[in-house]
């Protein structure tokens, strides 16, 4: 069991009362983290103290800041054993996923390092003599950035390398999923070395989540919130920040299609379904969710995906190398059969995998679906993955926005005019031709429309998201005035 604590104001805190709340490992049940069950106080203390630090880590130059950034990297890619023994202890993960995790969370940390002399404005011309007019970003203040269990290194750092880098301080509120895993995160920006109360880390227990959240976002020196997660608390968030004023960034829930048309070269787009399909066990907000496939190729592209498929390793993480580690609950285990159940039922065919009766679940396909089936919208957020047959182009774009979300996407054609005309035609935050729906890089713009949220993450999108655009004149001769 790993005992951890918050860290408010650069001092390692427990919550009031010492009031603790415990996860459990998914696959036998012992008590894998003891975290903080924080209050709204305790949540409201740690947003005090990125506010008391904010004047003069928005005051420091961006080569500090770039030095501090980059020794968070190395601190953080340090960790990287501790990171996979937690990530298998608290959600299951396998240990290639934690060093994915790793790595991109770094190279997101360095990205960001390189950010911070990219914070730019321009010259306006005015139409008033002798006026210098510019537009000016500058750090908006408090950032609180939330983040989920599933990918909990990417995405924890995600949530606040960047508005760092702009000069803002930052609260971190843990997943209660993945406390510990995220306190490492922390751990590494105090070992780099940051500023008293620049960083900040809580947890709370889960039925608690509602005041503490609320708390934080009411808080006035909170200038921006950020949120990963589901769709059904991303919305609760945003109604939050709209009662307050608060500009929010929400990367939400996804249904990713895979379109593999006619001309699609096979071998390439089966490796692109199952990897993203199946790493991390489905659960991935890129996920690849739908595979949409032209008849005129299908049975030999279903035959080789589900050759693949039944080959992937499947075990406890913490025994050894697995492709697929342990779903991260039960409830995802039932939600996940359910679907199964409605789809074969409903005429659909299993081509491998199916049920499951713990949290080591098989990477399943399941053949000719249709819109009447759960698993056509729904998202699984698990290894069970629909295949839809399709005849023709305009078919397999209509299939593939006949969904509410749209977060990630990707199309497989040997022709790349044709794949550019399918990919702006889909209604989605990011398209990628011939390569696969989980795909991340620390400078693009990453978000979703739809049902998947708004704003984005990632490079100058970043930047503008959290900084403030300010418009500045100098008047450099004598104005005159009407009156």
């Amino acid at each position: 069991m790993n005992t951890i604590s918050m860290l408010v104001g650069g001092e390692q805190r427990a919550a009031t009362g010492n009031a603790t709340f415990e996860r459990l490992n998914p696959l036998d049940g012992q008590i894998a983290t003891r975290a903080p069950a924080a209050t709204a106080d305790d949540a409201v203390a740690a947003v005090e103290a990125a506010a008391a630090a904010f004047p003069s880590w928005s005051a420091t130059g961006p080569s500090e800041r770039r030095a501090l950034l980059t020794k968070a990297a190395h601190a953080l890619e340090a960790k990287a054993p501790a990171f996979a023994a937690s990530i298998a202890a608290e959600t299951g993960g396998s240990g290639i996923w934690a060093g994915f995790n790793v790595h991109l969370a770094a190279g997101m940390l360095l990205e960001a390092a390189a950010m911070t002399t990219q914070i730019s404005g321009e010259i306006i011309p005015s139409d008033v003599p002798g006026s210098f007019a510019m537009a000016v970003r500058q750090p908006a203040g408090v950032v609180l950035g939330m983040a989920p269990w599933n990918a909990p290194v990417i995405l924890g750092v995600r949530a606040i390398a960047l508005p760092l880098a702009c000069g803002n301080a930052v609260v971190l509120k843990g997943s209660e999923l993945c406390p510990a895993t995220h306190g490492l995160i922390v751990e590494a920006f105090k070992e780099a070395g940051f500023p008293k109360g620049v960083v900040n880390y809580v947890t709370n227990a889960p039925s608690d989540a509602g005041p503490v959240v609320e708390a934080m976002i009411a808080h006035p020196t909170v200038r921006r919130v950020n949120f990963t997660g589901s769709t059904r608390v991303g919305k609760i968030i945003a109604a939050t920040c709209a009662k307050y004023l608060k500009p929010a960034v929400l990367e939400l829930g996804g249904k990713a299609p895979l379109v593999v048309l006619d001309d699609a070269d096979i071998d390439s787009a089966v490796n692109a379904a199952a990897f993203g399909a199946f790493a991390n066990s489905g659960q991935i907000c890129m996920s690849t969710e739908r595979i949409i496939v032209d008849e005129a190729i299908a049975d030999e592209f279903v035959r080789r995906l589900a050759d693949k498929a039944s080959k992937l390793p499947l075990g406890d993480p913490r025994k050894g190398p697995v492709v697929l580690g342990s779903v991260v609950d039960m409830t995802t285990v039932k939600r996940c059969n359910d679907l199964i159940e409605d789809a074969l039922a409903k005429g659909a065919k299993l081509l491998c995998g199916g049920k499951a009766e713990t949290t080591l679940m098989p990477a399943t396909l399941i053949d000719h679906v249709s819109s009447a089936m759960r698993i056509y919208s729904e998202e699984s957020f698990g290894p069970i993955k629909p295949i839809v047959r399709v005849k023709g182009e305009d078919a397999a774009i209509a299939c593939a926005n006949d969904n509410a979300y749209g977060l990630s996407s990707a199309v497989f054609t040997r022709d790349t005019s044709r794949g550019m005309r399918v990919a702006s035609r889909i209604q989605s935050g990011i398209c990628h031709i011939n390569g696969p729906t989980v795909h991340d890089e620390a400078q693009m713009p990453f978000g979703g429309v739809k049902d998947s949220g708004y704003g984005r993450f990632g490079g100058k999108s970043g930047v503008a998201e959290f900084t403030d655009t300010r418009w500045m004149t100098i008047q450099t001769s004598e104005r005159h005035y009407p009156f």
